[in-house]
């Protein structure tokens, strides 16, 4: 990825942030519906731009990529200007692209999904870009039914549930990426599991969102439950099937970070079971720290991975910085919400983050993007780094 292009993401990531706590600094700031602006110019701007990047292949963005791009930030401001008409009109072409590109990468009907010779890896990369573009139809419809036909009447049924719509095809791509840097392993238990992994965690998520439409709490807290049990078990053979290599280390703290995602969102819904002891700002700042875990935290992971795809490994110490990040996503950034100093301070730590990761120098410069040409270099490169 050529330095100019991480620029251009580091600029889009570093304003979804900032739209994040700008609510805090401008008059009547409760009024703007900022975290559209917050979430859209991270998961889709930013997050949907680097996974068809990433399946394209290419060194530098291809012209859909772009046009991608362009377009979603329009989403972006068209949903926060509540500009309805074009932000249905543009989610439909960003969905067409998006397929498109899945279509042109694997093929049409996914397949391949039920057939357990393909990896698992593929599988989770090809169910990001589907995932991307039903949420992207999904969304268009939401506004239509909202705005204009009023046919469907659901208190969650609303454009802001589909953050979470939005996010998902960046946890499922970051997970394609830990699937490809394991170890083949061809017990027949280990195949098992990694699927089941892939199964859960796709047909999982769509069942947990169905429940939030209908407020089933308990089913809700049982698939989190089930969701969670997945994650560790990811998370199991990832540490003990995951190649040595620089990229491990933010993959693992990525998984860290979702694991710390699991616990807060099975502690909002808890919360919710106890009325009589429900605490409004105790269950804002569980979901404020849910949000900045996911988003910042595990999400960022992995695009930060793909991003220096080709560069790797590169010279920073991976263990100071990830240390700087925890501190600048659960710390710095949950204390924002209540005082602004701590919101500067987050939003100055955060963009710092990404100058370190996408301006430090890679060691390989080959241009490869084979996980296994990558290990099989790795031996003579380790003396270039500190993990």
């Amino acid at each position: 990825m050529s330095a100019g292009f991480r620029s251009v993401l580091m600029v889009l990531m570093s304003s979804a942030l900032f739209f994040g706590f700008l609510h805090l600094f401008v008059p009547d700031g409760e009024t703007w519906n900022f975290e559209r602006l917050h979430i859209f110019l991270f998961n889709l701007c930013s997050g949907g731009t680097i996974i068809l990047y990433f399946t394209e292949n290419r060194k530098k963005p291809s012209g859909m990529t772009i046009l991608f791009s362009l377009l979603a930030v329009s989403y972006a401001v068209c949903a926060f200007m509540k500009v309805y008409a074009c932000a249905m009109v543009i989610s439909l072409l960003l969905a067409g692209i998006v397929e498109m590109v899945r279509i042109r990468k694997f093929s049409i009907f996914p397949t391949a999904f039920f057939r357990s010779s393909v990896p698992v890896s593929e599988k989770f990369h090809q169910a990001s870009l589907l995932c991307l573009s039903i949420g992207l139809v999904i969304s268009c419809l939401v506004i239509w039914n909202n705005e204009y036909l009023k046919i469907v009447s659901f208190p969650k049924l609303k454009l802001d549930t589909f953050f979470l719509g939005f996010s998902f095809p960046l946890s499922l791509i970051t997970m394609s990426l830990m699937f490809s840097f394991m170890k083949k392993d061809f017990r027949k238990n280990i195949g098992v599991l990694k699927n089941a992994g892939f199964w859960t965690i796709n047909l999982g998520v769509i069942i947990f969102f169905l429940f939030i439409l209908f407020e089933k709490l308990a089913l809700q807290l049982f698939i989190t439950t089930v969701l969670f049990m997945t994650v560790v078990m990811i998370f199991c053979l990832f540490v003990s099937l995951g190649i040595q290599i620089q990229q491990k280390s933010f993959l693992l703290s990525g998984m860290g970070f979702l694991l710390f995602t699991a616990v807060t969102g099975i502690l909002y819904i808890i919360l919710e079971f106890f009325p009589e002891y429900y605490n409004p700002n105790t269950s804002e700042f569980l979901l404020r720290l849910h949000t900045f875990a996911s988003l910042y935290g595990w999400n960022l992971s992995g695009l930060v991975v793909i991003c220096r795809y080709e560069d790797f490994p590169i010279r920073l110490h991976s263990k100071g910085t990830i240390l700087f990040h925890w501190l600048t996503v659960l710390i710095l950034a949950p204390l924002g919400i209540y005082f602004r100093a701590f919101a500067v301070c987050a939003i100055v730590c955060y963009t710092i983050f990404l100058y370190i990761i996408f301006s430090s120098q890679g060691t390989l410069g080959t241009g490869n993007r084979k996980p296994n040409s990558q290990v099989s270099n790795f031996k003579f490169q380790i003396s270039d780094f500190k993990l």
